[in-house]
């Protein structure tokens, strides 16, 4: 007689908790009042210093802001109460959630980097009451929805009572976040107070804090579902969360310090950023990270070779490596596996992703939603508290359906997850998606949107959106199109226009081709167009071009070695020829193969810090700062360069007028659209004109060599205080236009009176110096204006770039804040012309801002 086949149902842990406080808020209140010392929120500025909250400081300021919120938001009863809140990693950003919560309503996460479409159709669909955005970002793009700054809330706050409001009703919804969605659309998912606290409550009871953990990290996007847990995990538990800005994330040199110095204990990964931790460690002679006792994988899948590296690395059997499935309609996670010991992943060929969470079920159905025997790949279908309160506007209502197993009323919902799993031994296997669904550094993606945008360009006919070998390291989102008649258009103009609506991880590498092949059925033939990019990959990684033109001879050895690395190493994506100006990322390069980079350049011998491979603007600088037989791993500059700094005065005119000319005369991004209209005399007027005006406000400098040449210029104002000057030249459609962009901002965005604002407004370089030198002093001179500003008291320095490698060392090395960013040729001029109009839309001007 035959034995009947277990059904595929796996059920977590019942924990009852039916009389449980579930809003995150009232609990925080409690907490702290038992923690009224106690720091609860630590944040490191980019000048080191930490900025830090008590309990007791951070439920006061909290109490504030929820009035102040509350009297600003004014509710419907046919809507969500929402506040969208569109701001940049600091302490901040937890504070004004819980403000947020506090006031009786949920929050909406907008990604400061969004672009403005996929703003625009948030806002629309969700309806917020209010977003909150940094001082001096671009409020144009809320348009329809009032705005504010955190600065105005807490001016406002601070005329009102710590105590706690008294609330006659609490939002059960507690978050909103926007997910890629199946119709090309993205859609927000619905996550309530009990939801979010089902999740935590199984986290501390299976994964408690240990007797040490003071402290947890903040890093995750706020847009991103993982972020709910790091953040709320450790406050709802009397621990600090130590807020992780994005440049440090992206640094595992820089990212591996912090958790050394704050000693913590767990962090949740992509298995990409784990992959890239795990190489940085073997490159170092000390053991690192030995307190970090959980690594906890979510959002990608974990290979089984992964795994095998993380325990040959950590062998003792005490540091555990989670394994969580999941999305953002089931809290992030409803399944969990751990690891400790290479035991464990003996005779599997994936890494399982194990059992369910508290208090939720998972099912595998078949196309009918009958259960499917054990060992069986079926549809996973997920219900109990885990779930979502649905899609904002009812969105997709087939994925969120009424349970045909369910006994308990608390399962009376399931949640149909588009994925593929088995059960093995009581042990869920993940087995791929049954749609067209991917996942990139975490961000759930559905080809489908990326393929609409693909094919909103004008120039586009026809598309496809593939990804090559997904979830392995090789992963490659690509997009094969074909042109519409008569227009002639590459991949990376196409890539331009899909970064004014996709977000930066959305984006494909786009391939041109003249038709897309087709089956005898009519459809797309995938296969194919997959093996033609394998091949094109293949011989690209052979044909990447090395030019070493322009290259100093001093540093053609360095070179030789350098590029052919970059070349192999980033030659399945690479854009263009490896040169001496050309940047790492821009030729395709990631934090991974940074990584990777730099070990096999010390295997050549040649010895480079990560933070220094990552901070380099080009190949030239990157040169600059390679050591040859160092057994040091520093962030110094490699050439061993001193330099001199003086305030200019009138012995440094000639040499100054001589640099300016040089640097901006035909070279400069904006006046190379003003030729023939220029003369190098136009400069040398400019500089007379201005000299006497520079020298006696004493904040601008001269950088010279110890022999005494001179190396660069920085000329700066206070930017209330600038000199009248008349200019009979075409240079004058220059200022025109930096007067349009700057002046709003000036008057509107920035701090008042003079002596607040250091404007540097020019830089240049001797016309001798090579490319990796010209970097270097550009670089040592933004340290210098920082310096100055400092000395002299002022807020901050402000600026406005419009070379893109400028543009990338302010915002990605010195953390400029961006309050601008235009297409420049879409500047009128007073007279109606358009001066910049044969420029391409990728040119952009960037107005920045660093506080001091």
């Amino acid at each position: 007689m035959g034995s009947l086949k277990q059904l595929s149902v796996l059920k977590g842990e019942n924990t009852g908790r039916k009389n449980e406080e579930v809003f995150v808020h009232k609990i925080f209140s409690q907490v702290a009042a038992n923690n009224l010392n106690h720091t609860a929120i630590v944040y490191e500025d980019e000048f080191g210093k930490d900025r830090s909250l008590t309990y007791s400081q951070l439920e006061a300021r909290t109490n504030q802001l929820s009035r102040v919120l509350a009297k600003r938001c004014r509710r419907s009863s046919s809507l969500d109460a929402l506040v969208a809140i569109s701001m940049q990693p600091t302490d901040r950003l937890p504070t004004l959630l819980l403000a947020t919560l506090k006031a009786g309503m949920a929050y909406l996460p907008l990604d400061p980097g969004f672009p403005a479409p996929r703003v625009k159709h948030i806002l629309n669909e969700a309806e917020p009451l209010l977003v909150v955005a940094e001082d001096g970002a671009d409020m144009t793009i809320y348009e329809g929805t009032p705005v504010v700054t955190y600065e105005t809330l807490l001016e406002e706050a601070s005329k009102e009572s710590t105590e706690p409001m008294n609330l006659d009703t609490c939002s059960d919804l507690a978050i909103v976040l926007y997910t890629s969605g199946s119709t090309g659309v993205p859609k927000g998912v619905r996550l309530l107070h009990e939801t979010l606290m089902n999740r935590l409550r199984w986290q501390w009871r299976v994964l408690p804090y240990s007797s040490t953990e003071e402290r947890c990290v903040f890093k995750t996007a706020l847009t991103f579902v993982d972020s709910v847990p790091e953040i709320w995990g450790p406050l709802l538990q009397g621990r600090s969360i130590v807020v992780v800005p994005k440049h440090v994330t992206k640094d595992p040199q820089r990212f591996i310090q912090l958790l050394e110095k704050h000693k913590i204990e767990r962090l949740v990964l992509v298995p990409s950023l784990l992959r890239t931790l795990l190489m940085y460690l073997e490159m170092q002679d000390k053991e690192l990270l030995q307190s970090l006792k959980l690594w906890v994988c979510s959002g990608e899948t974990l290979t089984i070779s992964l795994a095998e590296q993380f325990l040959a690395r950590f062998r003792s059997g005490e540091h555990v490596l989670a394994n969580f499935y999941g999305s953002t309609e089931v809290m992030g996670d409803v399944t969990y596996h751990l690891i400790n010991h290479p035991q464990q992943l003996k005779g599997l060929d994936k890494v399982p992703i194990g059992k369910p969470l508290d208090n939720t079920v998972v099912y595998l159905v078949d196309k009918e939603m009958q259960l499917v025997p054990q060992g069986e790949v079926g549809e996973l279908v997920c219900a109990g508290k885990n779930l979502a309160a649905g899609y904002v506007k009812g969105r997709d209502p087939h994925r969120f359906l009424d349970n045909p197993h369910a006994v308990d009323p608390e399962y009376s919902r399931i949640y149909r997850t588009g994925d593929y799993a088995r059960i093995v031994k009581g042990i869920m296997i993940y087995e791929g998606r049954t749609d067209a669904q991917i996942k990139i550094r975490g961000h759930r993606v559905d080809l489908a949107e990326v393929e609409r945008a693909v094919v909103a360009s004008p120039a586009v006919d026809k598309a496809v959106v593939l990804c090559f070998k997904p979830g392995e390291l090789s992963q490659a989102l690509i997009s094969f199109v074909t042109a519409k008649d008569n227009i002639h258009i590459s991949g990376l103009q196409i890539e331009s226009y899909l970064h004014t609506i996709l977000p930066p991880y959305m984006i494909p590498q786009v391939i041109v081709i003249d038709s897309i092949p087709l089956l005898v059925n009519g459809k797309t033939d995938r296969q194919t167009l997959l093996m033609q990019y394998e091949l094109m990959s293949n011989k690209e990684e052979i044909a990447v071009d090395c030019n070493y033109e322009n290259v100093p001879l001093s540093l053609l050895p360095a070179a030789q070695v350098l590029f052919p690395t970059v070349a192999s190493v980033v030659g399945r994506s690479a854009r263009a020829a490896v040169t001496i100006d050309a940047n790492f990322y821009e030729l395709g390069g990631n934090s991974l193969n940074s990584i990777y980079t730099v070990t096999r350049l010390r295997d050549q011998g040649y010895q480079i810090g990560i933070t220094d491979f990552i901070s380099a603007k080009n190949m030239g600088d990157i040169l600059q700062r390679m050591n040859v037989d160092s057994d040091s791993d520093t962030d110094g500059s490699a050439n061993g360069e001193q330099y001199v700094f003086e305030e200019l005065n009138n012995s440094h005119k000639e040499d100054v007028v001589e640099m300016i000319t040089d640097s901006f005369y035909s070279k400069a991004d904006l006046e190379k659209w003003l030729m023939p209209d220029i003369t190098r005399e136009d400069y040398s007027d400019l500089m007379h004109k201005l000299w006497d005006p520079l020298v006696e406000k004493g904040l601008s400098f001269i950088v010279k060599s110890t022999s005494g040449e001179a190396l660069s210029v920085a000329l700066n104002f206070d930017a209330r205080d600038e000199p009248e000057v008349t200019i009979n030249s075409k240079l004058t459609v220059i200022f025109e236009f930096l007067e349009y962009l700057e002046g709003p901002i000036r008057e509107g965005q920035l701090p008042k009176g003079k002596g607040q604002i250091l404007h540097c407004f020019m830089m240049g370089t001797n016309s001798s110096l090579t490319s990796a030198e010209n970097i270097a002093l550009m670089r040592e001179m933004e340290e210098h204006v920082l310096r100055v500003a400092r000395q002299k008291g002022f807020a901050g320095i402000f600026t406005t770039n419009t070379s893109p490698l400028t543009q990338q060392l302010g915002t990605d090395i010195y953390n400029y804040e961006v309050l601008h960013d235009y297409q420049v040729n879409k500047y009128i001029a007073p007279d109606g012309s358009m001066p910049f109009g044969n420029a391409p839309d990728s040119q952009r001007a960037i107005c920045c801002w660093k506080s001091v």
